[in-house]
C-alpha cells in the first residue's frame, strides 16, 4: 500500500474471520492463536466514520506493541496476551503484504465483559458529570475544580459495561463490575488498570505528554487463572493525550487523540450519526496528531519504525 492509501476494510481469504469491530477485525489462527487486524477505520460518539485515517492501523498496532513491551517491564507480574507482529504462515503472499505492520497475533483467552476505564482528570463526560452534580462517576470530588485539573488524591477506577457492536457502553459501579466478573478477579483488574495507567502516565511524562484517561481491556487465561491484559493499550484510540507544554486547566486540551474529530463532529451537530464522510483535512489533522504521539512515545517516526 502507498503511505497515503487508507484501509478501511479487510478481507482475508486465509483465515476465518470470527468478529468485526469499530476498527478491527479478528480471525482465528488456530485453538489458541488470535489475529487482530487494525484497520484505518476510525470512530467517534460509538460511530464509525465513513473514511478513514491514513496509516492509522499501523500507528495503533505498532504504539500498542512498543506499550506491550515497556508496561511489561514497569508492571512487575504484568502478563499481556501478545505473541508477535509475524504474519500467520497460512495466509497468502498477497494478504500478508495488505496487513503487516497493522497485524498481531495474540492468545487466544476469555475477555471479561468490561471496560477497564481509569480517569487522572476532570475532563469529557467526567466534566460534563462534575458540573452537574460535583461527582465523577458517582464519587464526590472536591469543589471547585477547573476543567481538566487532575483529580485529587490521584487516578480513579471508574469501569463501564462492554456493550454488544452496535450498543452503548455504560458506566457501573465497581460493586457492579464485582457482581459481573466477581469480587477476586474485579479487585485484580482494577489493581491492575490504576498500576498499568500510573506507569503509562510515568513514561508519558518523561517524553511530553500527558495522558489523561484511558480505557483497558482484561481477559482470563483459565490455565492459570491470571488476569491478563488484551486489546489495544495507551493509544491516541483508547485514550485522551495531551501536550505537557501546552497543558492549561480550565479550558478543553490540545489533544494528541481523535478529541479533535470529536469536537468537528459537535461542532456541525454531527455527534453520533451514522455515516458521516469526514473532510480531508480532518481526517489528515487527526491522523499527524496520531503520528507525533507515536513518535515521541516510541522515539521513532512510523516510517523508521516501518524499516525495522
Amino acid at each position: 500500500m502507498g503511505a497515503d492509501e487508507v484501509l478501511t476494510e479487510v478481507t482475508l481469504t486465509s483465515l476465518p474471520k470470527i468478529a468485526e469491530g469499530k476498527v478491527r477485525d479478528l480471525y482465528s489462527v488456530d485453538d489458541k492463536t488470535l489475529l487482530f487486524v487494525t484497520t484505518d477505520r476510525i470512530s467517534a460518539y460509538d460511530v464509525v466514520m465513513a473514511n478513514g485515517v491514513p496509516n492509522k492501523g499501523a500507528l495503533l498496532t505498532l504504539q500498542s506493541v512498543h506499550w506491550f513491551k515497556v508496561l511489561s517491564e514497569k508492571v512487575p507480574g504484568l502478563k499481556t496476551h501478545f505473541l508477535t507482529t509475524d504474519v500467520p504462515a497460512g495466509v497468502s503472499p498477497e494478504e500478508a503484504q495488505l496487513i503487516r505492520n497493522r497485524s498481531m497475533q495474540v492468545r487466544k483467552l476469555k475477555v471479561f465483559p468490561l471496560e477497564a476505564i481509569v480517569r487522572g482528570y476532570v475532563t469529557g463526560s467526567a466534566w460534563k458529570e462534575y458540573q452537574a452534580k460535583g461527582t465523577v462517576h458517582g464519587a464526590p470530588l472536591p469543589p471547585g475544580l477547573r476543567e481538566c485539573d487532575a483529580i485529587p488524591g490521584g487516578p480513579i477506577f471508574t469501569p463501564s459495561t462492554k456493550a454488544p457492536a452496535g450498543q452503548h457502553d455504560e458506566n457501573i459501579s465497581r460493586e457492579a463490575a464485582a457482581a459481573i466478573v466477581g469480587p477476586a478477579y474485579a479487585q485484580r483488574i482494577e489493581e491492575l488498570a490504576l498500576r498499568i495507567f500510573r506507569a503509562g502516565q510515568a513514561y508519558a511524562a518523561e517524553r511530553g505528554i500527558i495522558i489523561a484517561d484511558t480505557k483497558f481491556e482484561f481477559a482470563l487465561d483459565e490455565a492459570t487463572d491470571e488476569v491478563v491484559l488484551v486489546d489495544e493499550v495507551l493509544t491516541s484510540d483508547s485514550s485522551r493525550m495531551w501536550p505537557a507544554d501546552r497543558y492549561e486547566p480550565g479550558r478543553d486540551q490540545e489533544s494528541f487523540d481523535k478529541q479533535f474529530l470529536r469536537n468537528w463532529l459537535t461542532e456541525k451537530g454531527l455527534k453520533g450519526k451514522e455515516g458521516v464522510t469526514v473532510p480531508e483535512e480532518v481526517l489528515r489533522a487527526t491522523g499527524e496528531r496520531y503520528a507525533e504521539v507515536f513518535r515521541r512515545l516510541t522515539g521513532r517516526t512510523l516510517e523508521e519504525a516501518l524499516k525495522g
